[in-house]
């Protein structure tokens, strides 16, 4: 796969990270953490842009995705003549997808699915520990398991050396 240089810009008034180039050639870059809502870290979105190759120029969106599931995760496609899900297949890291170019070698970017899993793990931990449940239901447990000192650890501190670790792997 032919490796194409890192570039770090902004759209939206948006930190973005260049991933690569897609099948179909278009750019598409990975939005940088936000604290969002005063309570989550708003991260792993995929965004493609209306202009990809110089997206602080873009007027739109064209689509946002998220890095589980478009890159990491069970990736299917839909054949419309036989009405059914064909060539389905998990990826691990972005390299093991149809591109023309990425960023990184196959070492970073397994790196990278190394801290994206990793904050999805810390993500949902902090949302736990901060409400002591899964949100489903009331949980009788609840009061046992909330841990709001551990959720502020998660989101001040193992997070944002997370993020750094991401900054330094997709910077120039």
């Amino acid at each position: 796969m032919k490796t194409i240089e890192k570039q770090v810009k902004e759209a939206f008034n948006k930190k973005i990270y260049l991933l690569g180039i897609d099948a179909g050639g278009e750019y598409f870059w990975l939005e940088a953490p936000s604290w969002d809502c005063s309570h989550y870290w708003g991260f792993g979105y995929i965004e493609r842009y209306s202009n990809n190759k110089q997206p602080q120029l873009a007027k739109d969106i064209i689509s946002h995705t998220h890095f589980k599931g478009e890159i990491i995760g069970q990736q299917q496609e839909y054949d419309t003549k036989k009405r059914c899900l064909v060539n389905t297949k998990y990826t691990h890291h972005l390299n093991e997808h149809k591109l023309q170019a990425s960023v990184l070698t196959d070492d970073e970017s397994w790196k990278l699915s190394e801290l994206m899993y990793s904050f999805y793990k810390l993500k949902d931990a902090a949302d736990f520990f901060d409400n002591g449940n899964s949100n489903f239901t009331d949980n009788p447990l609840k009061e046992k398991l909330q841990n709001k000192k551990l959720a502020k650890r998660i989101n001040e501190k193992l997070l944002p050396m997370i993020f750094k670790e991401i900054d330094i792997l997709l910077s120039p």
